[in-house]
This record gives C-alpha cells, sequence and structure tokens, in this order.
C-alpha cells in the first residue's frame, strides 16, 4: 500500500510538473535544410508585433550603407510605443539604428530605417512584401517596418512558419547574426550618447545566438530565437504566448534530451552499391542531408536509389535520386548525377568498406 502511494505521489507531481506549450502558434525549426521538427497551427496568420523587425533588419542589411549618416527627419512622430528617444534633426549612422531597433524595439528607429532605405514607409512596405514572396512566405503580409498596427487595427500578419523562414534566411548573413545576438551596444550621434542592453533575456544562455521580442496589445507577445544545442541549429517561434521565456527553454532542453542529429546522406561519402547500371561510373550528390531526428525515429528512416536506366549519358547529368524515407513518408529527395567511366565497380567496393568497416 506504501509503494502505492509513492507511486501515485511521484505520478501526480511528473503530471503537475509537465510543461504544456501555451502560446496559440509556435514552431522549432531545423535552421539548416528547413524542416519542420515540432509546432502547433504552424501556417495559421498572426499579428507578429515587433518581431516583424527582423525583416527590416535584413533588408536594411542587403540595401544600404551600414556607414550612411542618416539625419532624423519629423516621420519618427508617428512612430508611437518602445522607442530609442530620436530627435529630429540628429544624425546617427544606420548601423546604429540597427542596434537600436533591434536591442530596444526602438519604432523611431525602424521608421528612420524604412525612409533611408525606400524613401517612404509605404514603399518599404512594399520592399518587405516582395522579400516574403521570394522567400516563400505564403502566410505574411507587411504594412510597415515596426509592426504596430495602425488606427484601424491591421498590422502585419506572419505566420510561425514564415518566420522560422525569414530568421533561418537572415542567419546566414553574418552581419545580422552579429547584431541579433548582440546583448548591450554603447554610440554616439552627433547631439548624445546611447548605451543600450537586449531585451531577450535569453540570450544569457549559452546555447542561445539571438532573437528578437515583440508585444501589442492585439499581437499579445510574441518571440522569436535561435539557437545551437549539441550541434542542433534550431529556430523557435512563439506567437500569442504569455509564457515565452519558459516556453521557449523548454522546448530546446525538448530537442537537447529527445533528438538527435542524423548525417543521412553524405556529399563527400556517397556509394549505391548494388548499381548494376553505371558500373563504370562516379556517382555522386551535389549535397549532403542531415535531419534532427526523435529518439523513438532514430531507426526508422531509409534511403531508397531511383536510378534511370539510360541508353546514353555524359558527364554531371541527374541519371536518378535518392529518396529518403522516414516512418515510410518521403521527407527529401536528393538528385544523384554521373562521373563517366571514372572507377571500376571493385575500385566503388573497396572504397565503400575503407569507409565503413
Amino acid at each position: 500500500m506504501k509503494k502505492l502511494l509513492i507511486f501515485v505521489i511521484s505520478l501526480f507531481v511528473c503530471l503537475t510538473n509537465a510543461h504544456a506549450i501555451s502560446a496559440s502558434s509556435y514552431i522549432v525549426m531545423d535552421m539548416d535544410n528547413s524542416d519542420v521538427i515540432m509546432g502547433k497551427d504552424i501556417h495559421s496568420s498572426r499579428l507578429i508585433a515587433s518581431t516583424s523587425k527582423i525583416m527590416t533588419c535584413i533588408l536594411a542589411i542587403e540595401n544600404g550603407d551600414l556607414n550612411e549618416v542618416v539625419t532624423v527627419d519629423d516621420s519618427i512622430y508617428k512612430a508611437v510605443g518602445s522607442s530609442i528617444y530620436l530627435e529630429v534633426g540628429e544624425k546617427i549612422s544606420l548601423k546604429d539604428l540597427l542596434y537600436g531597433m533591434m536591442l530596444r524595439s526602438g519604432n523611431d528607429a525602424a521608421t528612420m530605417i524604412a525612409v533611408t532605405i525606400s524613401g517612404s514607409m509605404e514603399k518599404f512596405a512594399q520592399l518587405m512584401n516582395e522579400k516574403a514572396q521570394m522567400l516563400n512566405m505564403d502566410d505574411s503580409f507587411f504594412i510597415n517596418s515596426h509592426g504596430l498596427e495602425n488606427d484601424e487595427g491591421q498590422g502585419n500578419k506572419s505566420s510561425a512558419y514564415d518566420m522560422a523562414l525569414l530568421t533561418s534566411y537572415a542567419m546566414k548573413n553574418k552581419t545580422f547574426r552579429k547584431i541579433f545576438k548582440t546583448q548591450n551596444y554603447r554610440t554616439k550621434s552627433n547631439t548624445k550618447s546611447y548605451s543600450w542592453a537586449n531585451k531577450n533575456k535569453l540570450l544569457k544562455l549559452d546555447y542561445i545566438m539571438g532573437g528578437k521580442t515583440g508585444f501589442t496589445q492585439k499581437a499579445r507577445r510574441t518571440l522569436v530565437t535561435t539557437g545551437s544545442i549539441d550541434d542542433k541549429n534550431i529556430v523557435v517561434v512563439t506567437l500569442n504566448d504569455g509564457n515565452d521565456w519558459n516556453d521557449h527553454k523548454e522546448l530546446y532542453q525538448t530537442i537537447k534530451n529527445n533528438y538527435k542529429k542524423v548525417n543521412i546522406l553524405d556529399k563527400n561519402d556517397f556509394n549505391i552499391i548494388d548499381d548494376t547500371i553505371y558500373i563504370e561510373d562516379t556517382l555522386y550528390i551535389k549535397n549532403s542531408y542531415t535531419k534532427i531526428i526523435s529518439n523513438q525515429d532514430i531507426n526508422n528512416f531509409k534511403i531508397k536509389y531511383y536510378l534511370k536506366n539510360n541508353s546514353s549519358y555524359h558527364d554531371d547529368m541527374q541519371i536518378g535520386s535518392a529518396n529518403v524515407y522516414l516512418n515510410d513518408k518521403l521527407i527529401h529527395s536528393e538528385p544523384v548525377y554521373v562521373k563517366v567511366g571514372k572507377v571500376s565497380f571493385w575500385t566503388k567496393l573497396t572504397n565503400w568498406f575503407k569507409n565503413h568497416f
């Protein structure tokens, strides 16, 4: 009876301590290949508040001169809410405006960035939507650079999936990565000094690579973070989440404890030993493929090779594909190419054994 009581108490403690993700929408995405690891309502289009500034930042980096000195104009009067307290006539670099926008979520900085890059907020919003279309962000529409709703209650809308795509793209840029992970920044304009601390308190965790917070009364709390944990590079997005700090930490720990990164296709070690069509040739792939897989699925993937029986072919011609299946569902297809007459079957077989034993 005593053992049963202890078991019941232990079970109760486990259940009450279990952490349910409270976000209306969330996603965990592999930044290296845009695979969705887990999520909820990942394509629901929602107000995203200041996480919009991720798009503003990468567009400014790609389209502007970060050393340009910007003269602040009266368009900042339209920017309410969080601010770095720019003054009309003040001169400050575009780079400093980016840091002020990303660390302190300055809406005045975001406004001046839009005007500097495109000449007006309307033209910059058009640039944002063009970029979203290029990145296949099908759930997204932007009306401004900062994420505030207008007088009609309309604001920038996106989905957890789209914001993860955007952030994965932006993280490929060295300058963006540096700004995104900066905890403290000091600078000067022509009239005053600034000292900014990042609002994202998760940056103190050693596995967090960057992040952007967001909040409006309509959007509620939004948060995007990126991290590398046990060589797994992921982006986490939560929308309308009153418990976002804890939810993000919980999701990172879930990936750490329950998932592994598996190198499924290696372009530097690629052999099809049962190939009977291209015996005298070398088959190769151009890209490796890795996937973050749950521990319970670690042995549930397989590779099937499909090769065309061509009567004539030439160097670097695609002659088939390597298809990866997880639980019998196709998750990736990698083109297979040929180098004509480069190696014998026995050499391929010998090399395979050397690499695997």
